[in-house]
Protein backbone atom coordinates (compact mmCIF):
# COMPACT_ATOMS: atom_id res chain seq x y z
CA UNK A 1 0.00 0.00 0.00
CA UNK A 2 2.87 2.42 0.80
CA UNK A 3 4.46 1.54 -2.55
CA UNK A 4 1.39 2.87 -4.32
CA UNK A 5 1.90 6.26 -2.66
CA UNK A 6 5.58 6.19 -3.63
CA UNK A 7 4.58 5.67 -7.24
CA UNK A 8 2.08 8.52 -7.07
CA UNK A 9 4.81 10.81 -5.72
CA UNK A 10 7.15 9.69 -8.50
CA UNK A 11 4.45 10.44 -11.07
CA UNK A 12 3.96 13.91 -9.62
CA UNK A 13 7.71 14.57 -9.78
CA UNK A 14 7.89 13.38 -13.40
CA UNK A 15 5.20 15.85 -14.47
CA UNK A 16 6.49 18.84 -12.51
CA UNK A 17 3.61 18.62 -10.03
CA UNK A 18 5.38 17.49 -6.84
CA UNK A 19 5.10 19.91 -3.95
CA UNK A 20 7.67 20.15 -1.15
CA UNK A 21 8.24 22.39 1.86
CA UNK A 22 11.02 24.96 2.05
CA UNK A 23 12.34 26.36 5.35
CA UNK A 24 13.01 30.10 5.55
CA UNK A 25 14.61 32.27 8.21
CA UNK A 26 13.84 35.95 8.88
CA UNK A 27 15.58 38.57 6.80
CA UNK A 28 15.27 42.33 6.39
CA UNK A 29 13.44 44.68 4.01
CA UNK A 30 11.34 42.11 2.18
CA UNK A 31 13.96 39.35 2.21
CA UNK A 32 14.47 35.98 3.92
CA UNK A 33 17.31 33.52 4.38
CA UNK A 34 17.20 30.12 2.66
CA UNK A 35 20.08 27.78 3.54
CA UNK A 36 21.88 30.81 4.96
CA UNK A 37 21.58 32.82 1.74
CA UNK A 38 19.62 36.08 1.50
CA UNK A 39 16.90 36.03 -1.15
CA UNK A 40 14.26 38.57 -2.09
CA UNK A 41 10.87 37.39 -0.81
CA UNK A 42 8.34 37.75 -3.63
CA UNK A 43 5.78 35.20 -2.46
CA UNK A 44 4.64 36.48 0.93
CA UNK A 45 1.17 37.81 1.74
CA UNK A 46 2.71 40.02 4.44
CA UNK A 47 1.89 42.97 2.20
CA UNK A 48 2.54 45.81 4.66
CA UNK A 49 5.43 44.13 6.48
CA UNK A 50 3.48 44.10 9.74
CA UNK A 51 4.55 40.57 10.69
CA UNK A 52 7.84 42.07 11.88
CA UNK A 53 6.48 45.40 13.14
CA UNK A 54 7.62 46.34 16.68
CA UNK A 55 4.09 47.35 17.75
CA UNK A 56 2.71 43.91 16.91
CA UNK A 57 5.62 42.12 18.58
CA UNK A 58 5.11 44.21 21.71
CA UNK A 59 1.38 43.40 21.72
CA UNK A 60 2.14 39.67 21.45
CA UNK A 61 4.63 39.77 24.30
CA UNK A 62 2.34 41.79 26.57
CA UNK A 63 -0.66 39.51 25.99
CA UNK A 64 1.44 36.37 26.48
CA UNK A 65 2.87 37.74 29.71
CA UNK A 66 -0.59 38.51 31.07
CA UNK A 67 -2.73 35.66 29.72
CA UNK A 68 -0.27 32.85 28.95
CA UNK A 69 0.45 31.01 25.73
CA UNK A 70 -2.85 29.15 25.27
CA UNK A 71 -6.58 29.66 25.72
CA UNK A 72 -7.27 26.31 27.37
CA UNK A 73 -10.50 25.50 25.57
CA UNK A 74 -13.05 26.45 22.96
CA UNK A 75 -14.69 29.88 23.19
CA UNK A 76 -17.96 28.33 24.39
CA UNK A 77 -16.29 26.26 27.12
CA UNK A 78 -13.54 28.27 28.79
CA UNK A 79 -11.33 29.84 26.14
CA UNK A 80 -13.03 33.16 25.45
CA UNK A 81 -10.77 35.85 26.88
CA UNK A 82 -10.72 39.63 26.92
CA UNK A 83 -8.32 39.95 23.91
CA UNK A 84 -10.76 37.93 21.78
CA UNK A 85 -13.69 40.18 22.68
CA UNK A 86 -11.61 43.35 22.38
CA UNK A 87 -10.52 42.44 18.87
CA UNK A 88 -14.05 41.59 17.77
CA UNK A 89 -15.33 44.95 19.01
CA UNK A 90 -12.45 46.78 17.35
CA UNK A 91 -12.97 44.93 14.07
CA UNK A 92 -16.72 45.58 13.99
CA UNK A 93 -16.02 49.30 14.39
CA UNK A 94 -13.35 49.11 11.67
CA UNK A 95 -15.68 47.36 9.22
CA UNK A 96 -18.78 49.35 10.23
CA UNK A 97 -20.88 46.38 11.37
CA UNK A 98 -22.82 45.53 14.51
CA UNK A 99 -20.67 42.60 15.52
CA UNK A 100 -17.77 40.32 14.57
CA UNK A 101 -16.50 36.83 15.27
CA UNK A 102 -12.95 35.49 15.39
CA UNK A 103 -12.12 32.20 13.65
CA UNK A 104 -8.95 30.12 13.83
CA UNK A 105 -8.12 30.38 10.11
CA UNK A 106 -9.53 31.54 6.82
CA UNK A 107 -10.39 27.97 5.93
CA UNK A 108 -12.21 27.50 9.23
CA UNK A 109 -14.07 30.78 8.72
CA UNK A 110 -15.38 30.10 5.23
CA UNK A 111 -16.32 26.50 5.90
CA UNK A 112 -17.91 27.40 9.23
CA UNK A 113 -19.85 30.41 7.92
CA UNK A 114 -21.38 28.64 4.93
CA UNK A 115 -22.06 25.47 6.90
CA UNK A 116 -23.53 27.21 9.92
CA UNK A 117 -25.53 30.04 8.46
CA UNK A 118 -27.62 28.46 5.72
CA UNK A 119 -30.37 25.86 5.48
CA UNK A 120 -31.53 23.31 2.86
CA UNK A 121 -34.00 25.65 1.14
CA UNK A 122 -31.32 28.36 0.70
CA UNK A 123 -29.13 28.93 -2.39
CA UNK A 124 -25.49 30.04 -2.62
CA UNK A 125 -24.30 31.79 -5.80
CA UNK A 126 -20.53 31.33 -5.90
CA UNK A 127 -17.89 32.74 -8.30
CA UNK A 128 -16.12 29.98 -10.23
CA UNK A 129 -12.69 31.22 -9.12
CA UNK A 130 -13.50 31.56 -5.43
CA UNK A 131 -10.94 30.29 -2.94
CA UNK A 132 -10.88 26.58 -2.13
CA UNK A 133 -12.15 27.31 1.38
CA UNK A 134 -15.32 28.84 -0.08
CA UNK A 135 -15.74 25.87 -2.41
CA UNK A 136 -15.42 23.48 0.51
CA UNK A 137 -17.76 25.63 2.58
CA UNK A 138 -20.36 25.32 -0.17
CA UNK A 139 -19.90 21.55 -0.13
CA UNK A 140 -20.39 21.42 3.63
CA UNK A 141 -23.40 23.74 3.57
CA UNK A 142 -26.91 22.25 3.50
CA UNK A 143 -27.80 24.94 0.95
CA UNK A 144 -27.68 24.30 -2.80
CA UNK A 145 -24.80 25.95 -4.70
CA UNK A 146 -25.02 27.59 -8.12
CA UNK A 147 -21.62 28.46 -9.62
CA UNK A 148 -21.42 31.44 -11.97
CA UNK A 149 -18.57 32.24 -14.43
CA UNK A 150 -15.79 34.34 -12.97
CA UNK A 151 -16.93 37.93 -12.37
CA UNK A 152 -19.62 37.55 -15.05
CA UNK A 153 -22.50 39.55 -13.61
CA UNK A 154 -24.59 39.09 -16.76
CA UNK A 155 -24.41 35.32 -16.36
CA UNK A 156 -25.10 35.63 -12.64
CA UNK A 157 -28.17 37.77 -13.29
CA UNK A 158 -29.48 35.14 -15.71
CA UNK A 159 -28.89 32.35 -13.20
CA UNK A 160 -30.66 34.27 -10.46
CA UNK A 161 -33.59 35.01 -12.75
CA UNK A 162 -33.84 31.32 -13.64
CA UNK A 163 -33.86 30.38 -9.95
CA UNK A 164 -36.55 32.90 -8.98
CA UNK A 165 -39.69 30.87 -9.86
CA UNK A 166 -38.80 28.06 -7.43
CA UNK A 167 -37.29 30.21 -4.69
CA UNK A 168 -38.17 29.15 -1.15
CA UNK A 169 -35.35 30.35 1.10
CA UNK A 170 -32.57 32.90 1.44
CA UNK A 171 -30.03 33.63 -1.27
CA UNK A 172 -26.34 34.41 -0.68
CA UNK A 173 -23.89 35.71 -3.26
CA UNK A 174 -20.31 34.91 -2.22
CA UNK A 175 -17.13 36.12 -3.89
CA UNK A 176 -13.50 36.80 -3.18
CA UNK A 177 -12.81 40.52 -3.02
CA UNK A 178 -9.30 40.16 -4.44
CA UNK A 179 -8.82 36.88 -6.28
CA UNK A 180 -5.69 35.35 -4.83
CA UNK A 181 -4.25 33.82 -7.99
CA UNK A 182 -5.12 36.47 -10.61
CA UNK A 183 -4.93 39.64 -8.50
CA UNK A 184 -8.14 41.02 -10.02
CA UNK A 185 -11.12 42.48 -8.14
CA UNK A 186 -14.68 41.27 -7.80
CA UNK A 187 -17.24 43.58 -9.46
CA UNK A 188 -18.71 44.48 -6.08
CA UNK A 189 -20.93 47.40 -7.21
CA UNK A 190 -22.64 45.11 -9.73
CA UNK A 191 -22.99 42.35 -7.12
CA UNK A 192 -24.57 44.86 -4.78
CA UNK A 193 -27.16 45.79 -7.42
CA UNK A 194 -28.02 42.14 -7.99
CA UNK A 195 -28.32 41.39 -4.28
CA UNK A 196 -30.66 44.37 -3.88
CA UNK A 197 -32.71 43.38 -6.89
CA UNK A 198 -33.17 39.82 -5.60
CA UNK A 199 -33.28 40.49 -1.85
CA UNK A 200 -30.12 38.45 -1.35
CA UNK A 201 -27.19 38.62 1.03
CA UNK A 202 -23.67 39.45 -0.17
CA UNK A 203 -20.56 37.89 1.37
CA UNK A 204 -17.08 39.08 0.39
CA UNK A 205 -13.93 37.15 1.32
CA UNK A 206 -11.52 40.07 1.65
CA UNK A 207 -8.47 38.12 2.77
CA UNK A 208 -6.24 39.93 0.28
CA UNK A 209 -7.99 43.31 0.40
CA UNK A 210 -8.25 44.16 4.09
CA UNK A 211 -5.43 46.45 5.12
CA UNK A 212 -4.36 47.42 1.61
CA UNK A 213 -7.42 48.55 -0.36
CA UNK A 214 -9.60 51.57 0.32
CA UNK A 215 -8.62 54.96 1.69
CA UNK A 216 -8.63 53.59 5.23
CA UNK A 217 -7.44 50.09 4.42
CA UNK A 218 -10.88 48.63 5.11
CA UNK A 219 -10.77 46.55 1.97
CA UNK A 220 -12.30 45.96 -1.43
CA UNK A 221 -15.76 47.18 -0.47
CA UNK A 222 -14.34 50.49 0.75
CA UNK A 223 -12.31 50.72 -2.46
CA UNK A 224 -15.58 50.61 -4.43
CA UNK A 225 -17.54 52.78 -1.99
CA UNK A 226 -19.79 49.85 -1.04
CA UNK A 227 -18.72 49.23 2.55
CA UNK A 228 -22.23 49.45 3.97
CA UNK A 229 -23.78 47.28 1.25
CA UNK A 230 -21.83 44.09 2.00
CA UNK A 231 -23.66 41.93 4.52
CA UNK A 232 -20.84 39.55 5.48
CA UNK A 233 -17.27 40.88 5.58
CA UNK A 234 -14.95 37.89 5.90
CA UNK A 235 -11.18 38.22 6.00
CA UNK A 236 -7.95 36.91 7.42
CA UNK A 237 -5.42 38.24 9.91
CA UNK A 238 -2.37 36.52 8.41
CA UNK A 239 -1.85 38.64 5.32
CA UNK A 240 -1.72 42.45 5.40
CA UNK A 241 -2.53 42.40 9.14
CA UNK A 242 0.60 40.38 9.79
CA UNK A 243 -0.66 37.77 12.27
CA UNK A 244 -2.86 34.68 12.12
CA UNK A 245 -6.55 33.77 12.20
CA UNK A 246 -9.67 35.07 10.45
CA UNK A 247 -12.92 36.89 11.10
CA UNK A 248 -16.45 37.63 10.03
CA UNK A 249 -17.94 41.09 10.55
CA UNK A 250 -21.71 41.24 10.12
CA UNK A 251 -25.05 41.99 11.78
CA UNK A 252 -25.38 40.71 15.33
CA UNK A 253 -27.99 37.99 14.55
CA UNK A 254 -25.65 36.49 11.94
CA UNK A 255 -22.81 36.35 14.45
CA UNK A 256 -25.00 34.87 17.16
CA UNK A 257 -26.34 32.15 14.83
CA UNK A 258 -22.75 31.19 13.95
CA UNK A 259 -21.77 31.01 17.63
CA UNK A 260 -24.54 28.43 17.96
CA UNK A 261 -24.20 26.57 14.66
CA UNK A 262 -20.73 26.94 13.12
CA UNK A 263 -18.90 23.67 13.71
CA UNK A 264 -15.43 25.07 12.98
CA UNK A 265 -16.02 27.71 15.67
CA UNK A 266 -17.78 25.55 18.25
CA UNK A 267 -15.38 22.61 18.15
CA UNK A 268 -12.02 24.42 17.97
CA UNK A 269 -9.78 25.47 20.82
CA UNK A 270 -9.71 29.26 20.87
CA UNK A 271 -6.70 31.03 19.43
CA UNK A 272 -3.98 31.96 21.95
CA UNK A 273 -4.77 35.38 23.46
CA UNK A 274 -1.67 36.87 21.87
CA UNK A 275 -3.21 36.35 18.41
CA UNK A 276 -6.21 38.70 18.80
CA UNK A 277 -4.01 41.14 20.73
CA UNK A 278 -1.69 41.31 17.73
CA UNK A 279 -4.67 41.70 15.40
CA UNK A 280 -5.99 44.63 17.44
CA UNK A 281 -2.59 46.30 17.25
CA UNK A 282 -2.53 45.72 13.49
CA UNK A 283 -5.94 47.37 13.05
CA UNK A 284 -4.77 50.38 15.03
CA UNK A 285 -1.72 50.65 12.80
CA UNK A 286 -3.64 50.21 9.54
CA UNK A 287 -6.12 52.88 10.67
CA UNK A 288 -3.38 55.45 11.28
CA UNK A 289 -1.21 57.82 9.23
CA UNK A 290 1.59 55.24 9.40
CA UNK A 291 -0.75 52.70 7.82
CA UNK A 292 -1.61 55.13 5.05
CA UNK A 293 2.11 55.62 4.37
CA UNK A 294 2.64 51.85 4.16
CA UNK A 295 -0.22 51.52 1.66
CA UNK A 296 1.24 54.33 -0.43
CA UNK A 297 4.62 52.58 -0.48
CA UNK A 298 2.95 49.32 -1.45
CA UNK A 299 1.17 50.81 -4.46
CA UNK A 300 4.27 52.71 -5.55
CA UNK A 301 6.27 49.48 -5.44
CA UNK A 302 3.54 47.60 -7.28
CA UNK A 303 3.37 50.19 -10.06
CA UNK A 304 7.14 50.19 -10.51
CA UNK A 305 7.38 46.39 -10.56
CA UNK A 306 4.47 45.86 -12.95
CA UNK A 307 5.62 48.53 -15.41
CA UNK A 308 8.77 46.56 -16.27
CA UNK A 309 6.84 43.30 -16.72
CA UNK A 310 4.22 44.90 -18.93
CA UNK A 311 6.88 46.63 -21.01
CA UNK A 312 8.39 43.20 -21.71
CA UNK A 313 5.06 41.88 -22.96
CA UNK A 314 4.35 39.43 -20.14
CA UNK A 315 0.75 38.35 -19.49
CA UNK A 316 -0.28 39.40 -15.95
CA UNK A 317 -3.77 37.86 -16.13
CA UNK A 318 -5.57 41.15 -15.52
CA UNK A 319 -3.98 41.88 -12.14
CA UNK A 320 -4.73 45.28 -10.63
CA UNK A 321 -3.44 44.61 -7.12
CA UNK A 322 -0.32 43.66 -5.19
CA UNK A 323 -0.77 40.06 -6.39
CA UNK A 324 1.04 39.91 -9.74
CA UNK A 325 0.81 36.62 -11.65
CA UNK A 326 3.05 36.04 -14.66
CA UNK A 327 1.40 33.39 -16.82
CA UNK A 328 3.70 30.52 -17.76
CA UNK A 329 0.99 28.06 -18.80
CA UNK A 330 2.53 24.61 -18.17
CA UNK A 331 3.91 22.98 -14.97
CA UNK A 332 7.40 21.88 -15.96
CA UNK A 333 8.68 25.17 -17.46
CA UNK A 334 6.98 27.05 -14.62
CA UNK A 335 9.00 25.18 -12.02
CA UNK A 336 12.19 25.49 -14.07
CA UNK A 337 11.71 29.26 -14.07
CA UNK A 338 11.04 29.31 -10.31
CA UNK A 339 14.23 27.33 -9.65
CA UNK A 340 16.25 29.59 -11.91
CA UNK A 341 14.96 32.66 -10.10
CA UNK A 342 15.78 31.18 -6.70
CA UNK A 343 19.33 30.56 -7.88
CA UNK A 344 19.40 34.25 -8.80
CA UNK A 345 18.29 35.23 -5.29
CA UNK A 346 14.56 35.71 -5.94
CA UNK A 347 12.05 33.56 -4.08
CA UNK A 348 8.60 33.27 -5.61
CA UNK A 349 6.22 30.40 -6.19
CA UNK A 350 5.30 28.48 -9.29
CA UNK A 351 1.55 27.83 -9.18
CA UNK A 352 0.16 24.68 -10.83
CA UNK A 353 -3.10 22.70 -10.90
CA UNK A 354 -5.21 22.09 -8.92
CA UNK A 355 -4.62 25.58 -7.52
CA UNK A 356 -5.17 27.02 -11.00
CA UNK A 357 -6.77 25.43 -14.09
CA UNK A 358 -4.68 23.34 -16.47
CA UNK A 359 -2.87 25.52 -18.98
CA UNK A 360 -2.93 28.51 -16.60
CA UNK A 361 0.25 27.89 -14.58
CA UNK A 362 2.03 30.98 -13.39
CA UNK A 363 4.77 32.58 -11.37
CA UNK A 364 2.83 34.31 -8.58
CA UNK A 365 4.66 37.39 -7.33
CA UNK A 366 3.44 39.46 -4.41
CA UNK A 367 4.70 42.97 -3.79
CA UNK A 368 5.27 44.32 -0.27
CA UNK A 369 5.48 47.85 1.09
CA UNK A 370 8.87 47.00 2.59
CA UNK A 371 10.51 45.89 -0.65
CA UNK A 372 13.46 47.93 -1.82
CA UNK A 373 12.46 49.55 -5.15
CA UNK A 374 15.83 48.85 -6.78
CA UNK A 375 15.59 45.19 -5.78
CA UNK A 376 12.14 45.05 -7.35
CA UNK A 377 13.59 46.44 -10.58
CA UNK A 378 16.22 43.71 -10.63
CA UNK A 379 13.65 41.05 -9.78
CA UNK A 380 11.34 42.15 -12.60
CA UNK A 381 14.22 41.97 -15.07
CA UNK A 382 15.17 38.51 -13.82
CA UNK A 383 11.57 37.31 -14.21
CA UNK A 384 11.49 38.58 -17.77
CA UNK A 385 14.74 36.76 -18.54
CA UNK A 386 13.57 33.53 -16.90
CA UNK A 387 10.26 33.54 -18.75
CA UNK A 388 11.69 34.43 -22.13
CA UNK A 389 14.44 31.83 -21.78
CA UNK A 390 11.78 29.12 -21.77
CA UNK A 391 9.75 30.65 -24.65
CA UNK A 392 6.67 31.00 -22.48
CA UNK A 393 5.23 34.19 -23.89
CA UNK A 394 2.91 32.26 -26.20
CA UNK A 395 0.84 29.38 -24.78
Amino acid sequence: MVQRWRQQLADLAATGMLRTLRTVEPGEQGAVLIDGRRVLLLCSNNYLGLAEHPALIEAALAATSRYGVGSGGSRLISGSMFPHRQFEERLAAFKGTESALLFNSGYAANTGILQGLLEPEDVIFSDSLNHASIIDGCRLSPARTVVYPHSDVTALAALMAAESPQRRGRWLIVSDGVFSMDGDLAPIPALVRLKQQHDALLMIDDAHGTGVLGAGGRGTAEHFGCQGEVDLHMGTLGKALGGFGAYLAAARPIIEILINRSRSFIFSTALPPSVPAVASAALELVDSPAGAELRASLWQNRQRFVARLVAAGLDLAGSVTQIVPVLTYDPEPTMHAARRLLEAGIFLSGIRPPTVPAGRCRLRATVMATHDPLELDAAADAIVDAVKSYSLLVP
